[in-house]
Protein backbone atom coordinates (compact mmCIF):
# COMPACT_ATOMS: atom_id res chain seq x y z
CA UNK A 1 0.00 0.00 0.00
CA UNK A 2 3.26 2.35 0.67
CA UNK A 3 4.32 1.85 -3.52
CA UNK A 4 0.87 2.20 -4.06
CA UNK A 5 0.37 5.72 -2.48
CA UNK A 6 4.00 6.98 -3.58
CA UNK A 7 2.16 5.83 -7.74
CA UNK A 8 -0.09 8.06 -6.56
CA UNK A 9 1.71 10.85 -5.67
CA UNK A 10 3.62 10.93 -8.82
CA UNK A 11 0.46 10.84 -10.63
CA UNK A 12 -0.99 13.42 -9.18
CA UNK A 13 2.54 16.35 -9.45
CA UNK A 14 2.20 14.69 -13.35
CA UNK A 15 -1.43 15.70 -13.91
CA UNK A 16 -1.90 18.49 -11.34
CA UNK A 17 1.43 19.93 -10.85
CA UNK A 18 1.16 19.70 -6.80
CA UNK A 19 4.08 17.32 -5.23
CA UNK A 20 2.22 15.78 -1.93
CA UNK A 21 5.13 14.73 -1.08
CA UNK A 22 5.68 18.38 0.06
CA UNK A 23 3.05 17.75 2.55
CA UNK A 24 2.94 16.15 5.97
CA UNK A 25 2.10 12.37 4.54
CA UNK A 26 0.21 11.10 7.46
CA UNK A 27 -2.24 13.66 7.56
CA UNK A 28 -2.42 13.77 3.49
CA UNK A 29 -2.96 10.43 3.37
CA UNK A 30 -5.94 10.17 5.78
CA UNK A 31 -7.53 12.72 4.18
CA UNK A 32 -7.10 11.31 1.20
CA UNK A 33 -7.91 7.51 1.84
CA UNK A 34 -11.25 9.14 3.51
CA UNK A 35 -12.43 10.96 0.07
CA UNK A 36 -11.06 7.54 -2.07
CA UNK A 37 -13.16 4.97 0.32
CA UNK A 38 -16.27 7.34 0.17
CA UNK A 39 -16.25 7.12 -3.63
CA UNK A 40 -15.46 2.94 -2.88
CA UNK A 41 -12.24 2.74 -4.31
CA UNK A 42 -10.09 -0.13 -2.95
CA UNK A 43 -6.57 1.52 -3.85
CA UNK A 44 -4.74 4.47 -4.69
CA UNK A 45 -4.06 2.89 -8.25
CA UNK A 46 -7.72 2.46 -8.82
CA UNK A 47 -8.39 6.16 -7.40
CA UNK A 48 -6.23 8.00 -9.78
CA UNK A 49 -7.37 5.92 -12.87
CA UNK A 50 -10.71 7.29 -11.91
CA UNK A 51 -9.68 10.85 -11.61
CA UNK A 52 -7.93 10.84 -14.88
CA UNK A 53 -11.79 10.26 -16.66
CA UNK A 54 -14.16 11.85 -14.10
CA UNK A 55 -13.51 16.10 -14.35
CA UNK A 56 -16.09 16.34 -11.37
CA UNK A 57 -14.10 13.76 -8.82
CA UNK A 58 -11.18 15.54 -10.09
CA UNK A 59 -12.36 18.87 -8.81
CA UNK A 60 -13.66 17.09 -5.44
CA UNK A 61 -9.88 16.02 -4.47
CA UNK A 62 -8.15 19.11 -5.45
CA UNK A 63 -10.54 21.00 -2.99
CA UNK A 64 -9.92 18.12 -0.46
CA UNK A 65 -6.08 18.75 -0.93
CA UNK A 66 -6.65 22.26 0.65
CA UNK A 67 -7.81 23.49 4.16
CA UNK A 68 -10.94 25.20 3.70
CA UNK A 69 -11.76 26.87 6.93
CA UNK A 70 -11.26 30.43 7.48
CA UNK A 71 -13.70 33.71 8.45
CA UNK A 72 -13.46 37.46 8.43
CA UNK A 73 -10.67 38.39 10.93
CA UNK A 74 -9.53 35.16 11.92
CA UNK A 75 -7.78 35.69 15.20
CA UNK A 76 -9.62 39.57 15.81
CA UNK A 77 -6.26 40.55 18.04
CA UNK A 78 -3.61 40.22 15.49
CA UNK A 79 -5.56 41.68 13.41
CA UNK A 80 -5.60 44.59 15.81
CA UNK A 81 -1.59 44.86 15.40
CA UNK A 82 -2.02 45.06 11.49
CA UNK A 83 -4.59 47.53 11.51
CA UNK A 84 -2.64 49.68 14.85
CA UNK A 85 1.02 49.21 13.65
CA UNK A 86 1.65 47.08 10.51
CA UNK A 87 -0.18 48.97 7.82
CA UNK A 88 0.70 52.58 9.46
CA UNK A 89 4.48 51.46 9.17
CA UNK A 90 4.31 50.47 5.98
CA UNK A 91 2.17 53.85 5.07
CA UNK A 92 4.55 55.76 7.01
CA UNK A 93 7.64 54.84 3.80
CA UNK A 94 4.85 55.04 0.97
CA UNK A 95 1.26 55.74 0.68
CA UNK A 96 1.24 52.96 -2.28
CA UNK A 97 1.78 49.73 -1.04
CA UNK A 98 1.10 46.30 -2.55
CA UNK A 99 -0.57 43.07 -0.37
CA UNK A 100 -0.63 39.86 -0.80
CA UNK A 101 -2.74 37.38 0.41
CA UNK A 102 -1.39 33.79 -0.23
CA UNK A 103 -3.07 30.61 0.20
CA UNK A 104 -6.39 33.23 0.63
CA UNK A 105 -8.78 30.09 0.37
CA UNK A 106 -12.62 31.45 -0.07
CA UNK A 107 -11.48 35.00 0.37
CA UNK A 108 -12.54 35.49 3.85
CA UNK A 109 -8.81 37.11 4.36
CA UNK A 110 -8.62 39.49 1.48
CA UNK A 111 -12.14 40.53 2.00
CA UNK A 112 -10.97 41.54 5.37
CA UNK A 113 -8.03 43.51 4.46
CA UNK A 114 -9.85 45.26 1.81
CA UNK A 115 -12.60 46.44 4.13
CA UNK A 116 -10.14 47.77 6.95
CA UNK A 117 -8.31 49.48 4.06
CA UNK A 118 -11.25 51.13 3.00
CA UNK A 119 -12.40 51.77 6.80
CA UNK A 120 -9.12 53.07 7.87
CA UNK A 121 -6.77 54.04 5.49
CA UNK A 122 -9.01 54.93 2.60
CA UNK A 123 -6.54 57.68 1.42
CA UNK A 124 -3.87 55.04 0.41
CA UNK A 125 -3.13 53.33 -2.73
CA UNK A 126 -3.45 49.68 -2.09
CA UNK A 127 -2.77 47.17 -4.47
CA UNK A 128 -4.17 43.57 -3.50
CA UNK A 129 -3.48 40.22 -4.52
CA UNK A 130 -5.26 36.89 -3.92
CA UNK A 131 -4.15 33.74 -4.67
CA UNK A 132 -5.02 30.50 -4.34
CA UNK A 133 -4.25 26.72 -5.22
CA UNK A 134 -7.99 25.40 -5.91
CA UNK A 135 -10.17 26.60 -8.53
CA UNK A 136 -13.02 25.76 -6.79
CA UNK A 137 -12.44 27.84 -3.80
CA UNK A 138 -11.10 30.89 -6.04
CA UNK A 139 -14.49 30.97 -7.67
CA UNK A 140 -16.43 30.92 -4.16
CA UNK A 141 -13.76 33.88 -3.21
CA UNK A 142 -14.67 35.86 -6.17
CA UNK A 143 -18.15 35.82 -5.70
CA UNK A 144 -17.87 36.92 -2.21
CA UNK A 145 -21.12 35.23 -0.55
CA UNK A 146 -20.72 34.12 2.52
CA UNK A 147 -22.99 31.88 5.70
CA UNK A 148 -23.49 33.80 8.94
CA UNK A 149 -20.96 31.60 10.78
CA UNK A 150 -18.01 33.06 8.18
CA UNK A 151 -19.23 36.81 9.82
CA UNK A 152 -19.12 35.89 13.16
CA UNK A 153 -16.40 38.39 14.17
CA UNK A 154 -17.04 41.15 11.75
CA UNK A 155 -18.35 43.69 13.65
CA UNK A 156 -22.12 44.44 13.16
CA UNK A 157 -21.62 48.17 11.90
CA UNK A 158 -19.23 46.46 8.98
CA UNK A 159 -21.72 43.89 8.40
CA UNK A 160 -24.71 46.52 7.42
CA UNK A 161 -22.50 48.55 5.59
CA UNK A 162 -20.87 46.28 3.37
CA UNK A 163 -23.03 43.31 2.82
CA UNK A 164 -26.75 42.69 1.34
CA UNK A 165 -28.15 39.74 3.34
CA UNK A 166 -30.62 37.55 1.37
CA UNK A 167 -31.81 34.74 3.01
CA UNK A 168 -29.05 33.21 5.18
CA UNK A 169 -26.76 34.52 3.15
CA UNK A 170 -24.38 37.63 2.84
CA UNK A 171 -22.99 39.25 -0.33
CA UNK A 172 -20.20 41.59 -0.32
CA UNK A 173 -20.26 45.04 -1.70
CA UNK A 174 -18.95 45.31 -5.09
CA UNK A 175 -16.77 48.59 -3.76
CA UNK A 176 -14.65 45.80 -1.52
CA UNK A 177 -14.79 43.42 -4.32
CA UNK A 178 -13.06 45.09 -7.30
CA UNK A 179 -9.94 46.27 -5.21
CA UNK A 180 -8.97 42.34 -5.15
CA UNK A 181 -7.48 40.78 -8.14
CA UNK A 182 -7.85 37.07 -7.20
CA UNK A 183 -5.34 34.71 -9.12
CA UNK A 184 -4.36 31.00 -9.28
CA UNK A 185 -0.93 29.97 -7.85
CA UNK A 186 0.63 26.65 -6.08
CA UNK A 187 3.20 28.08 -2.86
CA UNK A 188 4.95 24.41 -4.06
CA UNK A 189 5.88 25.29 -8.01
CA UNK A 190 4.70 28.88 -9.07
CA UNK A 191 7.26 31.86 -9.50
CA UNK A 192 6.72 34.65 -6.54
CA UNK A 193 4.79 37.85 -7.50
CA UNK A 194 8.26 40.42 -6.56
CA UNK A 195 8.42 43.58 -3.99
CA UNK A 196 5.35 43.35 -1.91
CA UNK A 197 5.03 45.49 1.23
CA UNK A 198 3.08 42.95 2.96
CA UNK A 199 2.41 39.18 2.54
CA UNK A 200 -0.41 37.50 4.16
CA UNK A 201 0.05 33.64 4.64
CA UNK A 202 -1.85 32.05 7.74
CA UNK A 203 -2.90 28.32 8.56
CA UNK A 204 -1.63 26.93 5.88
CA UNK A 205 2.45 26.18 6.41
CA UNK A 206 1.37 23.70 9.15
CA UNK A 207 -0.03 21.18 6.59
CA UNK A 208 3.85 21.10 4.81
CA UNK A 209 6.87 19.57 5.30
CA UNK A 210 10.18 21.13 7.21
CA UNK A 211 11.68 20.97 3.65
CA UNK A 212 8.75 22.44 1.51
CA UNK A 213 8.44 25.61 4.69
CA UNK A 214 11.76 26.12 4.18
CA UNK A 215 11.34 26.74 0.55
CA UNK A 216 8.21 28.84 1.40
CA UNK A 217 9.65 30.94 3.68
CA UNK A 218 12.96 31.83 1.20
CA UNK A 219 10.61 32.58 -1.59
CA UNK A 220 8.58 34.91 1.23
CA UNK A 221 11.65 36.50 2.12
CA UNK A 222 12.37 37.15 -1.50
CA UNK A 223 9.13 38.19 -2.83
CA UNK A 224 9.02 41.58 0.00
CA UNK A 225 10.66 44.43 -0.17
CA UNK A 226 13.37 45.66 2.48
CA UNK A 227 11.24 46.06 5.78
CA UNK A 228 8.49 44.22 4.30
CA UNK A 229 6.49 42.46 6.38
CA UNK A 230 4.94 38.13 6.45
CA UNK A 231 1.88 37.98 8.81
CA UNK A 232 2.04 34.32 9.78
CA UNK A 233 -0.83 32.32 11.82
CA UNK A 234 -0.73 31.29 15.72
CA UNK A 235 0.60 28.04 15.04
CA UNK A 236 3.15 29.12 12.67
CA UNK A 237 6.04 31.45 14.31
CA UNK A 238 8.94 30.68 12.04
CA UNK A 239 11.83 29.40 15.04
CA UNK A 240 14.90 30.88 12.84
CA UNK A 241 13.84 33.83 11.07
CA UNK A 242 17.20 35.06 10.64
CA UNK A 243 17.81 32.18 8.58
CA UNK A 244 15.06 33.85 6.09
CA UNK A 245 16.42 37.27 6.67
CA UNK A 246 13.50 37.92 8.86
CA UNK A 247 13.55 40.15 12.25
CA UNK A 248 10.79 39.41 14.12
CA UNK A 249 8.71 42.22 14.44
CA UNK A 250 5.35 41.47 16.56
CA UNK A 251 4.35 38.36 17.78
CA UNK A 252 3.53 36.54 14.01
CA UNK A 253 4.77 39.31 11.98
CA UNK A 254 8.19 39.30 10.54
CA UNK A 255 9.69 41.67 9.03
CA UNK A 256 12.59 41.25 5.93
CA UNK A 257 16.25 42.63 6.86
Amino acid sequence: MKDDYIEFIQYVKRKLGIDLSLYKETQMKRRITTLRNKRGYPSFVSYFEALGKDKEMLNEFTDRLTINVSEFYRNPKRWDVLKDRIIPKLLKKNNRISIWSAACSTGEEPYSLALMIKEHFSTATIQLMATDIDDTVLSKAKQGIYTEQALKELPETLKKKYFEKTGSLYKIDESIRKNITFKKHNLLADSYPKNMDLIICRNVLIYFTDQAKEEIYRNFSGALKSDGILFVGSTEQIFNPNKYEFNLAETFFYQKI
